[in-house]
């Protein structure tokens, strides 16, 4: 039997561990998308490390497409768990029918704008003449399955608002395994190559697009799945909240182009292709710590949505203190964790000795900043949680201009390999910021005596 969390009534801490585990090994399952494609593509005989570094330049691409999915999901999962605090089932409903809607147009103006442009972005974005060949073949056939990347991502987050994360957590798991299942069939026993690692994605994330349109649609779900009436003036509050973490993630993507690219800038040639190979390893470790830290905020945003909307400011507040301590917790571990096994996992990749030794000083290098990481994703979740979007977009916008900062200058300063330290050094001065802002603004919103539940969207700071 699933069980159903009460969010309004049930002890704090137990729904936040109900929440966020859960959708943290959701996405802790959900990086071996990415990770299991380019472990199976770095051990393609004769071409492997190579491959790696075109499947490299396109991760950030793909990145970028994914990130239409939480400028609805965010921005309609906080609208949808006010409403339903409220005790307004059916507008919460009406959110949820236009947050489809949208996914569906957005799918269809990305997959024909990308497949267009793939070409040049892949030339701009950082490929060589010898990883073009790989990166155009990966990215080609995945645009053609951006419609089911969108639904899955984008709708599941609905499905956890409304305290399934266990249907969540299928979610992923579901695509997860299959594309684990797929990639040696497709990669290694039909020698599709890089082609069989995009085919395998997309087969699996549109297996996991009709499991959460089903989950979406049964009856017994406090806002239920329906085509509804479209309303434009719901599809805007939807964007104007989700653009803060969509602003974030796309701004990530773009960085990480950019990081590419100045790798092979200033590597120059043959040591451009191996530093972005480094690279691609590299940011496949930081997904194990990011997204799972990421999912245990993003799991209990309905829980504080929930609250806030049905005026419970105490429960607000502990739920924060809560996410807060889990979060900065599982990020000391993953620091523990990173120092012990980061040799072994470069050699799922590639079993080049230089690459080995490299890999592993950059991935402790690049997650070196992991608490500070937390602090600021909670505090830029959590004030979309509660309708602040200014304030999680000022957030969020100050990071990104001390990475772009620090992206454009070591290289020039140092060397190359000096792009790795520009992720710990950033999360760090973003992080103090974020939280000092966080704590002298939210609990001024905590103990207003008025409603937050009005348009959908509360007053930002």
């Amino acid at each position: 039997m699933h069980r159903k969390n009460d969010l309004g009534r049930d002890p704090i801490p137990a729904l936040i561990l109900r929440l966020a585990i859960p959708t943290m090994l959701a996405q802790f399952v959900n990086v071996l998308y990415s990770i299991v494609d380019r472990m199976f593509i770095g051990h393609i005989p004769g071409v492997g490390d190579l491959a790696l570094a075109g499947v490299g330049v396109c991760a950030p691409i793909v990145t970028l497409l994914s990130s239409f999915s939480l400028l609805v999901g965010q921005g309609g999962t906080p609208l949808m768990a006010m409403k339903l605090g409220h005790g307004d089932r059916e507008s919460a409903q009406a959110i949820l029918s236009n947050c489809l809607r949208l996914l569906l147009v957005f799918a269809l103006g990305l997959s024909l704008l990308f497949f267009l442009l793939r070409r040049r972005f892949l030339w701009w974005f950082g490929a060589s003449p010898d990883t073009f060949p790989y990166a155009l073949e990966y990215l080609t056939i995945y645009v053609a399955g951006t419609a089911f990347a969108l639904l899955s991502a984008g709708l599941n987050s609905f499905l956890i608002a409304q305290g399934r994360s266990g249907r969540g957590m299928v979610t992923v798991i579901l695509g997860a395994g299959l594309n684990i299942a797929l990639d040696p069939v497709f990669i290694f026993a039909l020698d599709l190559g890089v082609a069989g690692a995009a085919w395998a994605t997309i087969l699996s994330q549109a297996a996991s697009a009709l499991f959460a349109l089903v989950s979406l649609r049964s009856p017994a779900l406090p806002a239920r799945l329906t085509w509804g009436t479209f309303s434009p003036r719901l599809c805007r509050n939807v964007l104007a909240l989700g653009f803060s973490p969509f602003l974030t993630y796309a701004l990530d993507s773009v960085l990480l182009i950019l990081f590419n690219t100045m790798l092979q800038r200033w590597g120059g040639p043959g040591e451009g292709d191996i530093l972005l190979t480094c690279a691609t390893i590299v940011q496949s470790y930081a997904l194990l710590l990011m997204q799972p830290m990421d999912g245990i905020s993003l799991g209990c945003q309905g829980l504080v949505s929930f609250n806030y909307g049905a005026g419970d400011f105490p429960r607000v507040r502990a739920a924060l203190k809560g996410i807060y301590l889990l979060s900065v917790g599982f990020a000391a571990a993953m620091l523990v964790i990173t120092g012990l096994v980061s040799p072994a996992f470069v050699r799922l990749f590639s079993q080049s000795t230089d690459i080995l030794t490299r890999s592993v000083t950059y991935i402790r290098i690049y997650t070196a900043g992991a608490i500070f990481m937390a602090i600021q994703w909670v505090s830029v979740d959590q004030a979309i949680a509660l309708g602040q979007v200014r304030l999680a977009l000022f957030c969020s916008l100050f990071r990104k201009g001390a990475l772009l900062a620090a992206i454009l200058l070591l290289p020039r300063l140092f060397s190359a390999d000096s792009l790795f330290w520009t992720q710990p050094v950033c999360d760090c001065v973003g992080s103090c910021l974020s939280l000092t802002l966080f704590l002298l603004l939210i609990p001024r919103l905590l103990t207003s005596r008025t409603s937050p539940v009005d348009s959908g969207v509360s007053h930002p700071l």
